[in-house]
């Protein structure tokens, strides 16, 4: 299982990473082992402003549906759309250009609120 130990953890299995202000949220390798060949991604709209723990979208595969949320709370800067032409890319790297959406932090402080690598492990395990 690979668990990076520079990247941030939800307990709904999203990723994020912060850069100048800005988080790029993705689905976690656990995440989309479980739900195995992803095939559809709805993603959330530039310009929307989210809440830390909304709804924002969904990731669908061959075996189950599952809602996707904002980690944290800010305005979708950014959105992958590679991933409506290509949704397998969660799969064959969720870390890298399988990343999902891109928000502008509200509270840089939330980020304190994520689990860690170790965390992260200890919830999966």
């Amino acid at each position: 299982m690979n668990i990076p130990d520079n990247l941030r953890y939800t307990p709904d299995h999203e990723w994020v990473s912060l850069e100048d202000n800005v988080v790029t949220i993705g689905i976690t390798d656990h995440a989309q082992e479980e739900l195995s060949d992803v095939v559809f991604v709805e993603l959330p709209s530039v310009g929307q402003v989210v809440g830390s723990g909304d709804e924002v979208g969904t990731v669908e595969s061959v075996k189950a549906a599952s809602p996707i949320y904002a980690a944290l709370g800010g305005e979708v800067v950014a959105i992958n759309t590679e991933l409506e032409g290509d949704p397998s890319v969660i799969n064959s790297s969720p870390y890298g250009e399988g990343w999902i959406f891109k928000v502008r932090l509200e509270d840089a402080g939330d980020l304190d609120e994520l689990l860690d690598s170790g965390a992260y492990e200890d919830l999966i395990s």
